[in-house]
């Protein structure tokens, strides 16, 4: 069997060359507890990120804000220089204070900064994708993008951004960003509970726009659902496992970035690509995000 046929088959980005595996894998957690510092143990973050190259993830999700700079740095100390077709995707819009908060930054410099920040400490000359980060701590809140967007589209025509992106929008502010650049994918908070994207899901699915749920567990914990665990037991896996592969058969523009500091839960992640999930399963699973009025 083929690496694309057990990472979830493969996704392309609309107008680009990039092809990526749908099982990708997300950087945050390399970094230290609350994602601020280095992590206790670095070269057991340089073996997660080696195994899951190794394994055919080529989708890589991260931003120089974590740590900060921390998780960029292990990206390139682990796998620079780094393989043809790697796609490494990082975002912009957030920076920490001193207190380990989470701080806004969307100004015109301090976009052009995290830009300089990410090419140095990633080791390279341009960003593939870039996710322009808005909205509130956990979902979108409405009101223009133009300005900040508008800053990273001048990025891009210089040559350091080649693909933009959005996280944690609204379908308004999509469709008003797709106005200003194309917009190859969307990262927002989606999973088997939280679906109140569903109808957004579909339309990005049919412009061929990739949608990257975060947190698709249902936050920084396993999601907690007596349903869903009972599902699992009956297939022998973990929730863990049923909860991302009933994200890949959501929708084929669905694209995974679960994230880990085990080698051990990394591959229990990646095993969850070779779970087919049967009509009734899905109905079942699907039952709990309607019971939540997601």
């Amino acid at each position: 069997m083929s690496t694309s046929a057990t990472l979830g088959g493969t996704f392309t980005f609309p107008n680009t060359s990039m092809t990526v595996n749908r099982m990708g894998y997300g950087a945050m957690q390399l970094a230290g507890p609350q994602v601020w510092g280095p992590p206790r143990d670095v070269d057991a973050a340089v073996a997660v990120l080696r195994e899951a190259v190794d394994a055919g993830v080529n989708h890589i999700d991260t931003s120089d804000f974590y740590g900060p700079h921390v998780t960029n740095q292990i990206i390139r100390r682990a796998l620079h220089p780094y393989k043809d077709g790697l796609v490494i995707v990082t975002k912009l819009g957030a920076r920490r204070g001193e207190d380990k908060s989470w701080i806004h930054a969307l100004s015109r410099q301090e976009l052009i900064d995290g830009v300089h920040d990410n090419l140095r400490n990633l080791g390279l000359d341009a960003l593939d994708v870039v996710n322009l980060r808005v909205g509130g701590v956990m979902g979108p809140t409405e009101g223009s993008i133009e300005e900040p967007l508008t800053v990273l589209a001048e990025l891009k025509q210089q040559g350091l951004i080649r693909h933009l992106g959005l996280s944690n929008v609204s379908a308004a502010q999509f469709a008003e960003g797709q106005k200003i650049a194309e917009i190859v994918c969307v990262q927002n908070l989606y999973n088997v509970a939280q679906r109140s994207d569903d109808a957004f899901v579909d339309d990005l699915a049919a412009r061929g726009v990739a949608y990257v749920p975060f947190f698709p567990l249902g936050g920084f914990t396993p999601l907690q659902s007596s349903v869903l665990d009972a599902v699992a037991a009956s297939l022998g896996s973990t929730s863990m496992q049923v909860a991302l592969a009933w994200l890949l058969q959501r929708s084929p523009n669905m694209l995974l970035i679960p994230g880990t500091s085990s080698v051990g839960h990394l591959r229990e992640n990646l095993k969850a690509a070779t779970i087919e999930l049967s009509r009734e399963v899905v109905a079942t699973l699907d039952a709990i995000g309607a019971s939540r009025g997601a």
